[in-house]
């Protein structure tokens, strides 16, 4: 979906914009880019505490843009790090020192439509998809890493997902849950602002 020239623009704009917010001014929008990043496309910006062995540090994004896909992540970013509701605020010396950027762009989502629920595992594959529910009023995304990094099968991943979402975790077999599934282009940083790899991931699940 993204070359790897505009990757590392996504994870370079993405840190950018949270020192410019972190040093309380503002990261305008950016109107002169490639066609590529003036695509409306979701996104979620990730980021690690290499002071806490990687340990999650903030995540926000957007499966359904309006802005273009660079635009959304220099939001992203800005929430990341401010706004997760789960982690205070990134202090400025922390994320120079020990915070990795990683942003990762979306595949449209694709609902998964069968007969019955239970097959919902198999039409999925750890390694590659990430996963979104929508049901009783209540919605829940997981990208496609979190089931690789956490060792999930396509079981496991479905509920996590449900849980995600504040249902229970079987609540994907009730038929009363949409299941979708999209692909995640993963860009991250090898260290605190140091050079960007695209993260390949190794499929875990049953099938992967």
């Amino acid at each position: 979906m993204v070359s790897t020239e505009n990757g590392t623009k996504l994870v370079g704009t993405a840190r950018h914009a949270i020192a410019y917010h972190l040093d309380g001014k503002s990261f305008g929008p950016i109107e002169s880019v490639s066609s590529e990043l003036r695509t409306p496309l979701g996104v979620f910006v990730t980021l690690f505490d290499m002071a806490r062995s990687r340990g999650l540090r903030g995540c926000i994004g957007n499966p359904f843009p309006k802005m273009s896909l660079l635009n959304e992540t220099v939001r992203c970013a800005v929430d990341a790090a401010a706004m997760d509701p789960r982690f205070g605020p990134v202090q400025r010396d922390e994320f120079l020192q020990s915070i990795i950027v990683e942003v990762t762009v979306l595949s449209p989502l694709e609902h998964i439509l069968l007969k019955s629920p239970l097959d919902l595992p198999l039409n999925i594959k750890v390694g590659r998809d990430g996963l979104f529910v929508d049901g009783f009023g209540t919605r829940g995304l997981l990208l496609p890493q979190v089931a690789v990094d956490e060792g999930f099968d396509e079981e496991e991943f479905l509920n996590e997902c449900c849980l995600k979402a504040g249902l229970m975790p079987d609540a994907w077999v009730t038929g009363s849950v949409k299941v979708a599934r999209f692909q995640g282009q993963i860009f991250s940083e090898n260290e605190p602002g140091g050079k960007v790899f695209e993260r390949k991931l190794r499929g875990l699940g049953r099938q992967g």
